[in-house]
Parts: C-alpha cells; structure tokens; sequence
C-alpha cells in the first residue's frame, strides 16, 4: 500500500474543497449574511491542511487499484465531513449526524433530505447544498485528474473507481484528456441550462441551484414544494429535458463533438434507456390521466416524474405516492434501473441490467442447446468475462447490503413501504421514495443508527459500492 500517495491525494481534495467554497462565500457577501464566516473559517482549515499534505509530491507516485479505491473512498467520507462543517457550526443544521446526511447526499448527488424547512436556509448555504451536487456529479478526482500530473496511466485506476458503470474506458489515450473532455461537456451542458431557466423568468440564484441539482442529477430543490414552485410549463420542460440529458452516457456526446453521429446514435444502452422512458411515461400516462384536467397535463408531470427517477435526480412537480398503484410500482422499477453508465446518473445502470438480461438470455439457450456457444454482445462487440463476473459479482453485493439496511432500517419500526424505498432511496442515490419520505415528506424521523446506515448506503451506492467495501476489508491494509 503506497500510503504517501494516497494522504497526497487527500490534501488535493481538501485544496479544491477550499477552492469551492469561494462561492457560498460571495454568495454570502452579496445578500450579507454572517452565516459565510463558517465557510471562511472551513476554507482556511481546509487549505491549510491540505497545502501541508500537498507541499511534497511522494517519492513514489506510482498507484495501483488497491490504492485507487482506498484514495476514492477515502476522498469521499472527508470531503462529506468537512463540507458538513459550515452547516453545523452555523446551527442551521444543528445536530452534526443531520449535517453530514445532507451533504453526504448532496456530494453522492442523492437528494434525500433531512430539512422540514429548506426555505429557512441562508442562501450561501442553500448554493453550497445545491453546489455539492455539482460537484459529486462528475467526481472530484476526475477534476483533479483533469488539472494534476500523475504517474502515467496508473490514474485509470482512480477514474475506474469513482466512474459510475460496469466499465470504464478513455476516450482519448491520455486519462488526463479524458478527465478535461467529461468537464467540458458537463460545465458547456450546465451553462446551457442555466441560461435556457434565465430565459423562462427564473431568477438567477434559483436558476443556478436548480442547473447544479440537474446537472449532477441530485435534486435537492431550494423551495419547500421543489421544481413545483415554478408553475411553469415552460420551466419544468427544460429540466425535464436536462435531466435526460445528463442520465445519457456522456461517451455518447463526445461521438456527436468529434463529428462520429452514426457511433453515437448506435450506442445500445443510450438506446434502450430512452426506449424505457418513452414506454413508462406512455403507460404512466395513461394510468393518471383522470387525475389531472387534460392529458398534457398528465404527460407532463407523468413525463418529469419518469426523468427524475429514472436519471437518480429526485425534483418533483406533484405527490406522486398519491398516485395509483400501477405508476408507483412503476416509479420503483425505475429507481433500481437507473440511468446510463457514465452519466451522472445512479441506479443499477441500463448497461448492467442490458448484460445482466442477456445473460439470462445465454443460459436458457444453453439449456437448449448444450454444445452451443454463444457471446453475449453490446453494439455488436463481445462483452468480456471479466465484465460479466463483476457484474454478478456487483449484483451480489448490492443485494445483501440492501437486505441488511432495510432490516436494520425496519428497526424505526416505520411501515416496510417507507423503510424498503428509503433504502432504495438512499442507496440508488435518488432522493424520494414513496410513505413518510415521499416527495412531501424527508428522512428527518430515522434513528441516529438509520441515518449512518444510509450514509454509507448513499456513498457505496456513488462509488458502485467496492470502495467503500474494501475499507473495512483486513487484507486492504495488510502490506
């Protein structure tokens, strides 16, 4: 275990940290509010530490994948904690469990909320909540592989384990390039949407939050009634939009910007995850057109409720849990599918369950016909074993900590509806889920215990759930 390299990576994270919280900070200098003091006093700890940490490149800055997923989980529980500081200190969130939940959520872009009232924030922590989905979104190691040098192509091993998706490849041969390439498209994307909400009358403070919380697919809403607020086709359009945009493997826009279309519009997974949208907002549609006054009505809420669960997002325009059985069963299939690998998105991914349904697919052939040999493919290329076997073995896994949590969870004693989607919730890193933390509801009435439970469910659910894994096991540490 190369352990400088890592502590190196650390004080990297708690620079940037440093460096993003300039803007609660002008925030809080133009509606003056003392609440910033906090993330000045958090900044200078942060950037203190981390110019000590980082003032000395190791020896040795060589890494391997046990170092990458220690680094990544590592990265992650410290960037939640010192993030959570300027929410407790400032007593806005006054129990500091409650402040590492929101932000853990906003950094792992989840969404679920421990606040009953988000409206009695100040703004500069209203921006640095919605900002933490933002910059979760992408991963903060892939920004800092985009801006720091490292030891040849051994940072793979870094963006392998934070990239959401059952693989991870370059998309030029330098990971470096890669990491620049996925920025520019993310900022380019949410600059648009800012712009597009500007346009609709939506002020500009809002309309930054609102583009953060889409963009990095969190949905943390800054009013009590989230996007339903903005009584607004119009607006509510756009984000629906954006948030299928940002749910899409972002490989797949990198083909359209290198001028490769007919690569882009092959992309399977791209695919069939718009082809589950269509059908489910199609078939929600239809089951909810008698509770509102015109089927455009129906399609258009039916159409950002299918976006925002299926993208992980978690805004809402209405109560779906008063929706009918058939459309909330719905909604919960679409929380464990998720969005495409590579996007912002959480969730199984579309690309896992493609695979995993094919391999159900090459079995039953097999039992058929048992000297056949079939490929399982994906846009006409073999998928490879060592994809397979960590798919299953990812499925594995995701099951049994989500047993665990619901059971320990089901100790609050709240209805199996409220404890089986709070868990959904938290692990899928999407938000809402339907009973008490339902659309109008939040996570404020769980346990001490049940929060830390869904914190770590919220991070393993980020991190594809082997990062964190692996810090608690023995033979990680051993040299």
């Amino acid at each position: 275990m190369n352990k400088k390299i890592i502590v190196y990576l650390l004080g990297w994270i708690m620079n940037m940290e440093a460096i993003f919280m300039l803007l609660p900070c002008v925030v809080a200098a133009i509606y003056r509010e003392s609440s910033g003091i906090w993330f000045l006093a958090v900044m200078a700890v942060c950037g203190t530490t981390g110019l000590l940490l980082t003032r000395r490149k190791p020896d040795n800055m060589v890494f391997f994948a046990k170092e990458g997923f220690v680094s990544v989980a590592m990265s992650w529980i410290v960037l939640s904690f010192f993030g959570s500081l300027p929410f407790y200190l400032s007593r806005e969130i006054p129990r500091f469990e409650d402040a590492m939940f929101e932000v853990i959520s906003g950094f792992t872009t989840t969404g679920a909320s421990i606040l009953t009232d988000v409206e009695g924030l100040s703004h500069c922590m209203l921006i640095w909540r919605s900002f933490t989905h933002w910059i979760g979104g992408m991963g903060v190691l892939v920004f800092i592989l985009a801006i720091l040098p490292l030891a040849g192509g051994y940072n793979m091993y870094l963006m392998k384990a934070e990239s959401p998706g059952p693989s991870v490849g370059k998309l030029v041969p330098k990971v470096k390039s890669t990491a620049k390439i996925l920025y520019g498209i993310y900022f380019f994307m949410t600059v648009v949407e800012v712009v597009l909400l500007l346009v609709g009358g939506m002020p500009l403070f809002d309309s930054l939050a609102t583009s953060f919380g889409t963009a990095g697919t969190g949905g943390f809403g800054i009013k009590n009634s989230s996007i339903a607020f903005y009584d607004s086709y119009y607006l509510q359009g756009v984000i629906t939009v954006f948030m299928i945009l940002f749910g899409i493997n972002f490989n797949v826009y990198y083909l359209f910007l290198i001028h490769h279309p007919k690569d882009a519009l092959r992309c399977e997974e791209a695919r069939a995850y718009l082809g589950i949208i269509g059908v489910t907002v199609l078939l929600i549609t239809l089951n909810i057109r008698g509770s509102f006054t015109s089927i455009f009505a129906a399609f258009h809420h039916a159409a950002f409720q299918v976006a925002s669960i299926i993208t992980t997002t978690g805004f809402s325009t209405v109560d779906f849990d008063k929706w009918p059985e058939f459309s909330k069963g719905l909604l919960v299939v679409l929380m464990f599918i998720g969005a495409c690998a590579g996007s912002t998105g959480g969730g199984l991914k579309v690309s896992r369950v493609i695979i995993l349904l094919k391999s159900v697919k090459k079995e039953l052939f097999s039992l058929l016909h048992p000297r056949s040999v079939k490929i399982i493919k994906i846009e006409s290329k073999p998928v490879e074993h060592q994809v397979i076997r960590s798919i299953n073995t990812f499925l594995v896994a995701y099951l049994v900590i989500f047993v665990l949590s619901t059971v320990i969870v089901s100790l609050d004693n709240f209805d199996f509806t409220t404890n089986f989607t709070a868990v959904a919730a938290t692990f899928n890193n999407i938000g809402p889920g339907l009973g008490a933390v339902g659309p109008t509801g939040n996570f404020s009435g769980f346990s001490v215990m049940s929060k830390w439970v869904m914190m770590f469910d919220m991070l393993a659910g980020r991190l594809e759930v082997f990062p964190m894994l692996l810090l608690f096991a023995p033979s990680t540490w051993k040299k």
